[in-house]
């Protein structure tokens, strides 16, 4: 494209630009902008040509002109050349400057282009501003801001600092200026221009290596600049106007650091009380502290005295700075914030002393602000000023004392941030450090919050989180990188370990001490880290709260690991001794935590290695003081544990630890002693830890643990314990509870722990008697629960050390019923709806102790039977367990408790391992196992296989003996098998294993021998849990097998008598599971029954009336025997049965399948039955003139029903096979002659009825009754196949429907030609003789389903095709249109079906086609529509000579149809013309071609058609059309572009063929009447295409597009002239 046409494109473009819309003016800059990357010299030409020619448009529009052309002189000004720079900026000077008034978007622009060409023609730029920068003239502001901008744009660019060699000019001009300038906006640039100027020169001096002219000096500028000074500070500060004394107070920085040093000092006394009066009067305060920390570093820089007398007032005014509160955390207040500190580090470099007067002082102040704002100060002081700080480090500490105490968690965060810089500094390790120190740990310490502070807006962090986090890494940080703090930190740390109030803040010391030792190990410290003493004083405490606290590990960011690790680097230090052995041990504990989070860790595990490790510990010192001493420290730290519970339960583990290796029985007595007296007996944990500690004491001092358990309820505090009770009279009974509780937990411990040969000799005369004497009050008067389960649980342990004794069975527990009785009626006084304590749990726990222990004196009968049923009932009438928020809780008490009753019970089965011992536990669990509610089954059946499983375990039989109760307690367990509750049934299977192979063990074999009979029982487990109650009961008779297989022929009758009375049973799916289970042993095992027969089906029909559906099958055989001597009666008075048939009447009739022959003799009568009567009546309704309904008769409507019924029944697929083709075809008749067809008045009141009752019947409605008994017909005769496909299509659900019937028929004939043919033949027949039917629906079903047959070539294969096609013409004159129709539409799928037969018949199916384009009698269209779809298929399979003698006619015929309104008839037809022209390619005729050219036109706007279908067939048809047309290239277009699936552009394609048309010949393109639009293809050509475009014709038509009234359209056209640059 030539540059005239880039400049035409450009206008159009710009013209275009005016446009109200905003969304049009944006496309129009990014089309230029499209113009300019290509050709951007010629773009802006024309844009500055524009301008220059249009000086009436409007400033707006010339902005946005102005930046277009700055984005892309941005990215092309290096492809500049002079000419064009100099006419660019001679333009943009002059639009800066035409107006005088300030308009700032324009003039903005404008400056913009000149610094855009600026960065590589700087020196023409600055010479067209210095011409309009004359002397004694004020400029255009914008010319001033333009110097600016240049100067921050060139101060270090390409263009080797291109502005400052220009300033001294400028400055000398710029200065009489200054005097005259009265407006604020041009003040506020000449401001901005100075602060600009003043910077590029500083940066320019710091770079002189770099600069063109290394001679350029400060004193070159300080003449003019000072000159400036005067009049920006002595003048234009004093304005009202804010911006510009903010613009003079930037401007004020930057120049003082350029004024001479005498005439700084001389301003000084003015200028910073005038810069510090801003603060006052802006509120954006970030320019005020930058430019005074640049006027400070001038001053310091000079060394002035100035700042003496100011500093008070500078102090005071940036100190007030950095308490203001922060509203936001906006960029400059945090910029000012640091300008501010930046400040206090240049007055510190100066007066330090100064500074600290006044900020010490501040950090008394109780105001949190000034608080904050001053130890901020100080940090950074600290920090920045380190050298001037140093000889002032003692006063800064003792400033501190009161921050200290600040409660506030903002001073906190200072504080400690303070502290951090102190340590880094040398600071802490002065008189007075250490404060700090325990300061920050302090803070490390604080307790987490549950729910934190929301934070203020003017603070990151304040919550008390934030604090302690802050604290722990400034520690760690402090410890790990500053080396100085090495020895101030060791072992001054360590004295912080043991106190509590540090508790929390272990981890981090911890770690710390860890990394200060090995440091000190690493340079070669003394050997002992802290010098070790004969009693091991000073560690000794420590070493015993770490272990304590090491209990609960990861508390505190995992306190356990690290405690450890201190322990193991301090060994040493703590005993010599431990060195080697705590180098093995501790990594042990170490790695097992690592095994573990918090919430898997085993604690009772956990607890016992670290008891494990002291005693270890103790037993490797040997030393009883050192052992006294740990004990007596441990004794010492009880109080610091009272809030922590779960610590002093495990200390008082350490301290028995620690007693029991002592040697000192004085000592040990007196440790006892004064725990028994300070013992806080209120609390749980005290309890608990004071018993285990006497317990674990008890294991090397027995004696003197009893002893001293006796002294103390002796003593005189005892006493007067209880006198202080009694004093508080509402108190005092459940205090002294308390007490006592304590002391009989200590007498149960003490019996578990002590040695059995000690404690057996002391049990009842010592431990018992002091633990019931205790316990006076009766059970039912007991008020604390403790109290009660505190003797339980002593109980408890004294049995069991009495049953884990060698010498249990010899010894004689005369007070073994006595205890048995006692808990007891501890279980039988808990609620029974509720289980909340352990109370059951370690009562029935004491009771198996007791069974299993000590054999002497055995329980009686009646104690046994009492016990048991007392614990089953007190476990197993509980409700089902609750899920709320205890549930967790109530589900671990409720399986401990169950696993107890079960210990229980099989320690009393054990005393009596025989059949019948066996039997007296299952009795007293089958009402349980019987219970009504699933809960208490699921319950019984568990405790029941436990039983079982026990039994088997410990089976041992010396003789052959029979298992005479196996089918009593197999009859019980195997219905369960199929409980409602799933849980219940692999516990029933379970007890049934259990019995078979108990049964195994009677008769003989090993107990390892396995049966693979009864091994199925297992793999049965899976069915029984299936959701499917087929596969459900499947598994329940397949259990049946199992047991029929094992049962002893002697069990067999009691087996089926319980059986036979499970058939009852509530549970629905017990019992219907019996009946299966009944059935199944009849099955295998009724041989044996011979004589039991009669009473046993007697039985089962005595369950015919019952509610349970499951027992009517048991009747079908006795309604065989009767089928088989009276059909017909049978058959006939089932047919009276009323309809609809119940299901008892339905399962009756299925039993007559049972037989092959008797299936086919019913089938054959109910076929009889079927066709006897007529299939309905028609009645009209009250009005004469409506339509009459047709109501179905009785008789086959019954016969339709019963027939279903049979041919459900899978017996009845041999009689179904016999009659396949008469029961095909007649259910087929049925099914049409009773579409629409209703029920009887009376019968659809019972079906409604029926319907509300949810009754289990078939469905009465005749064509769905007919429908379902042709679909069970199928899949009894073995078209399955058939059925499916149809379902899978809808085509039953269509059947049913009058509109769908015929589709429903149609599908039904195709599935049955794919898979079932061999039927056809039979089936053909019997259909083509229904044909002349009265009933017209007969007659449209059957032409249906013939017509569809012809489309499968099975017809071929069959020899079928001759009978076929004569039935279906002789339905050319059939009086329905629809069988005119389907029958059309049958000889078309001959196409299909056989095509190579088509030629044989051809003139027959054109003339039957021909005359259904012809049909008159045809309303709707149907038949001729059926007529175009048949011809589109037959027309390329008929011979040449048969089709051409028709061709003309149907082209004619057709025409009409491509208007029509049918889209069906629109695209067959369409559809059809393609095929006349594509059998026609070689041969078209002038006549036939006239018809071809004129139907192109409709055929090229069908194109367009909403309807796809439609479009597609006009493709096709075109592409048919393109050969006849004798042009080569419209029909390589065609075919190109109307493939199917190709996206097709209609404007390109529409311009394409008209062009071939009028090419092709101007008769042709005449006849179309299509004009094409020849530009808009322009768009998408390629580069090529350029010659072809004609680009006048199209910019008149975009150019009439920008003015189109919507705005989308014009943008596009704007879009479509940038695109056009690629042809450029």
């Amino acid at each position: 494209m030539t540059e005239s046409c880039v400049k035409k494109l450009c206008c159009t473009l710009l013209d275009a630009i005016t446009d109200k819309d905003p969304m049009v003016q944006e496309q129009v800059c990014s089309a230029l902008c499209s113009l300019g990357e290509v050709k951007p010299e010629e773009m802006l030409c024309a844009c500055e040509e524009y301008l220059r020619q249009h000086d009436k448009l409007a400033h707006p529009y010339r902005a946005m002109v102005l930046r277009t052309m700055e984005m892309v002189l941005h990215s092309h000004t290096s492809e500049l050349d002079k000419d064009t720079a100099n006419i660019i900026i001679l333009l943009a000077s002059s639009e800066m400057t035409r107006t005088k008034e300030l308009v700032c978007g324009w003039q903005q622009a404008a400056s913009s282009v000149l610094v855009a060409v600026g960065q590589r023609f700087v020196n023409r730029v600055m010479e067209e501003m210095l011409s309009r920068f004359q002397p004694g003239t004020l400029p255009h502001c914008s010319v001033v801001r333009t110097f600016a901008s240049l100067a921050v744009s060139n101060a270090l660019s390409l263009a080797v600092f291109g502005v400052v060699p220009f300033l001294p000019s400028i400055l000398s001009t710029m200065l009489p200026m200054l005097g005259m300038a009265k407006q604020d906006e041009l003040r506020v640039a000449f401001c901005s221009a100075l602060q600009h100027f003043s910077e590029s020169t500083l940066e320019y001096l710091a770079n002189l290596d770099q600069a063109p002219d290394p001679t350029v000096r400060k004193d070159t500028f300080a003449t003019d600049i000072f000159s400036a000074y005067d009049i920006l500070f002595h003048h234009w500060l004093q304005s009202r106007e804010p911006r510009l004394r903010l613009a003079v107070v930037e401007a004020l920085g930057p120049m003082s650091l350029l004024l001479p040093s005498e005439r700084l000092e001389e301003q000084l006394p003015k200028l910073l009380p005038g810069v510090l009066a801003l603060y006052k009067k802006h509120a954006e305060t970030f320019y005020v502290s930058k430019s005074l920390g640049q006027i400070l570093e001038a001053a310091v820089s000079v060394g002035s005295r100035t700042l003496e007398v100011q500093l008070d007032t500078l102090l005071a005014a940036l100190h007030a700075q950095i308490c203001v509160p922060v509203e936001s955390l906006s960029p400059l207040v945090i910029s000012n914030q640091k300008e501010v500190l930046r400040c206090f580090t240049v007055l510190a470099c100066c007066a330090p002393g100064r500074l600290l007067a006044f900020l010490l002082p501040r950090l008394d102040s109780s105001n949190e602000r000034l608080r904050v704002g001053t130890l901020q100060v100080l940090r950074h002081v600290i920090n920045s000023a380190a050298s001037q700080m140093e000889v002032q480090k003692p006063f800064i500490l003792s400033s501190m004392r009161l921050p200290l105490l600040d409660p506030s968690s903002k001073v906190k965060q200072a504080v400690v941030q303070v502290i951090s810089a102190m340590a880094h500094h040398g600071y802490l390790e002065q008189p007075g450090g250490e404060v700090m120190i325990e300061y920050l740990v302090q803070q490390c310490a604080l307790p987490p919050e549950s729910q934190p502070e929301n934070p203020g807006p003017d603070s990151k962090d304040l919550s008390a989180d934030g604090v302690r986090a802050m604290s722990i890494r400034t520690l760690y940080l402090v410890s790990t990188t500053v080396d100085r703090m090495s020895d101030v930190l060791w072992p001054y740390l360590l004295e912080f370990l043991t106190p509590v109030r540090f508790t929390g803040a272990l981890t981090p010391l911890c770690r710390s001490l860890v990394h200060l030792a090995q440091k000190r190990q690493e340079v070669g410290a003394d050997t002992f880290l802290i010098q070790y003493d004969a009693h091991g004083a000073y560690l000794t405490p420590t070493s015993a709260s770490l272990q304590v606290v090491s209990s609960n590990p990861y508390l505190g960011d995992g306190r356990g690991a690290a405690s450890l690790r201190l322990l193991n680097i301090l060994h040493r230090s703590i005993h010599p001794l431990l060195g080697r052995r705590w180098e093995t041990t501790i990594p042990l504990l170490l790695g097992y935590l690592d095994e573990y989070a918090e919430e898997t860790l085993p604690q009772k595990e956990w607890e016992e290695k670290l008891l494990m490790f002291l005693q270890d510990t103790l037993a490797t010192v040997s030393d009883n003081t050192w052992t006294c001493q740990l004990s007596l420290e441990m004794c010492k730290q009880l109080p610091c544990y009272n809030g922590t519970p779960q610590e002093k339960h495990f200390l008082y583990k350490c301290i028995g630890t620690t007693l029991g290796a002592a040697s000192s029985k004085e000592v040990v007595r007196k440790h006892l002693q004064e725990l028994l007296e300070t013992a806080r007996y209120q609390e749980e944990a005290d309890r608990e830890g004071l018993a285990c500690c006497f317990g674990i004491c008890a294991s090397s001092h027995v004696e003197d643990t009893l002893a001293q358990l006796e002294d103390f309820v002796r003593s005189d505090v005892f006493r007067k314990s209880i006198g202080i009770f009694n004093i508080f009279k509402d108190r005092s009974e459940n205090e002294v509870e308390k007490v006592k509780s304590a002391l009989i937990l200590c007498y149960g411990h003490v019996a578990a722990k002590a040695p059995c040969e000690l404690m057996l000799a002391r049990v009842e005369s010592d431990i018992l008697r002091n633990m019931f004497q205790y316990f006076s009050t009766k059970v039912g008067a007991v008020q604390d629960p403790a109290l009660k389960l505190c003797l339980i649980q002593s109980t408890c342990m004294v049995s069991r050390a009495i049953c884990s004794s060698a010498q249990a069975s010899s010894f004689h527990f005369s007070r073994k019923a006595e205890l048995v009785a006692q808990m007891m009626e501890f279980i039988r006084a808990e609620p029974p709806d509720s289980l909340r304590t352990p109370v059951r749990k370690k009562a029935m726990l004491t009771c198996t102790y007791l069974v299993l222990g000590p054999k002497r004196p055995a329980l009686g009968e009646q104690a046994r039977a009492d016990m048991i049923q007392g614990c089953l009932h007190s476990v197993m009438a509980l409700p089902p367990e609750s899920q709320g928020e205890d549930s967790s809780c109530q589900e671990a008490l409720y399986l401990d408790t169950v696993h107890t009753l079960e210990d229980l019970l099989t320690s009393l089965l054990q005393q009596d391992m025989t059949p019948q011992g066996l039997q007296v536990m299952v009795e007293l669990l089958s009402p349980w196992i019987k219970s009504p509610r699933g809960h208490e089954r699921v319950r019984a059946l568990g405790l029941s296989s436990c039983l079982l499983r026990y039994f088997l375990g410990h089976l041992h039989v010396s003789a052959l003996v029979p298992f005479h109760n196996l089918g009593l307690l197999v009859g019980l367990f195997s219905p369960r098998c199929a409980d409602l509750w799933p849980a219940a049934r692999p516990e029933a299977v379970g007890c049934v294993y259990s019995l078979l192979y108990l049964q195994l063990g009677y008769e003989g074999f090993s107990r390892d021998y396995r049966d693979d009979t009864a091994e199925r029982l297992l793999t049965l487990k899976d069915g029984l849990m299936h959701p499917d109650p087929a596969v459900l009961f499947h598994t329940c008779h397949s259990i049946a097998q199992v047991i029929a297989k094992r049962l002893p022929a002697d069990q067999l009758i009691s087996l089926l008598l319980t059986m036979f009375e499970g058939l009852g049973d509530p549970d629905k799916n017990c019992s219907q599971a019996t009946s299966v289970m009944v059935n199944c042993l009849l099955q295998e095992r009724g041989s044996a029954l011979l004589e039991k027969v009669p009473e046993i089906v007697s039985v089962l029909r005595s369950k015919l009336q019952e509610t349970q559906e499951h027992v009517l099958p048991a009747t079908q055989h006795s309604v065989y025997l009767l089928a088989s001597q009276h059909c017909a009666a049978v058959v006939s008075s089932l047919l009276g049965s009323p309809l609809p048939f119940d299901s008892h009447t339905c399962m009756l009739w299925r039993a007559l399948a049972v037989e092959p022959s008797l299936a086919t003799q019913v089938l054959g009568l109910l076929l009889e039955k079927m066709s006897r009567d007529v299939p309905f009546k028609e009645s009209r309704a009250f009005l004469l003139g409506s339509t009459p309904n047709r109501v179905a008769t009785l008789l086959p409507l019954s016969a339709t029903c019963a027939l279903h019924e049979v041919v459900s029944a899978p017996a009845s697929g041999p009689a179904v096979l016999e009659l396949y083709p008469q029961l095909f075809v007649a259910l087929l008749l049925r099914v049409s002659c009773t579409v629409g067809v209703q029920l009887p008045r009376n019968l659809q009141a019972k079906e409604r009825r029926g319907a509300s009752l949810a009754q289990a019947a078939r469905n009465l409605e005749p064509c769905s009754s007919a429908v379902d008994a042709l679909r069970a017909m199928l899949l009894r005769g073995g078209s399955e196949d058939v059925m499916q496909d149809v379902e899978l299509e809808g085509g039953w659900e269509l059947l049913r429907t009058s509109a769908g019937h015929e589709e429903g028929t149609t599908q039904l004939a195709r599935a049955m030609a794919k898979y079932a043919g061999p039927r056809l033949p039979l089936v053909t027949k019997a259909l083509i003789g229904t044909q002349n039917s009265a009933y017209e629906i007969q007659r449209v079903t059957s032409t249906a389903f013939l017509a569809e047959l012809l489309s499968s070539n099975v017809v071929n294969d069959l020899m079928l095709l001759e009978s076929l096609l004569d039935g279906l013409a002789a339905r050319q004159k059939d009086s329905c249109a629809s069988v005119r129709r389907l029958m059309l539409r049958g000889l078309a799928n001959l196409a299909s079906g056989s095509p190579d037969k088509v030629r044989a018949h051809g003139p027959q199916l054109l003339t039957a086609m021909i005359s259904g384009l012809d049909d008159g009698d045809d309303p709707q269209g149907l038949v001729a529509l059926e007529a175009m779809v048949g011809l589109s298929q037959l027309l390329p399979l008929v011979e040449p000579w048969d089709l051409h003698s028709v061709l003309l006619h149907v082209a004619i015929r057709v025409r009409p149809f491509f208007d029509s309104e049918k889209m069906e008839v629109r695209t067959a037809s369409i559809r059809l013309f393609g095929h006349l022209n594509e059998a026609c390619h070689e041969d078209c005729e002038d006549v036939f071609l006239e018809q071809v050219v004129s139907g192109l036109a409709p055929l090229l706007l069908h194109l367009q058609d909403p309807q796809a279908p439609v479009a597609s067939a006009c493709r096709f048809a075109l592409r048919m059309c393109g050969p006849n047309l004798e042009c080569e290239e419209l029909s390589a277009t065609f075919q190109k572009h109307l493939q199917e699936g190709r996206g097709l552009h209609f404007g390109e394609f529409l311009n394409t063929t008209c062009k071939h048309l009028v090419r092709a010949g101007g008769d042709w393109a005449g006849r179309t009447s299509v004009l094409p639009p020849p530009w808009f293809l322009v768009l998408h050509s390629e580069l090529r295409h350029q010659p072809q475009v004609d680009l006048e014709q199209l910019l008149m038509a975009l150019q009439l597009l920008l003015k189109d009234p919507a705005p989308a359209v014009r943008a596009k056209a704007a879009e479509a002239l940038g695109r056009l640059v690629k042809f450029a």
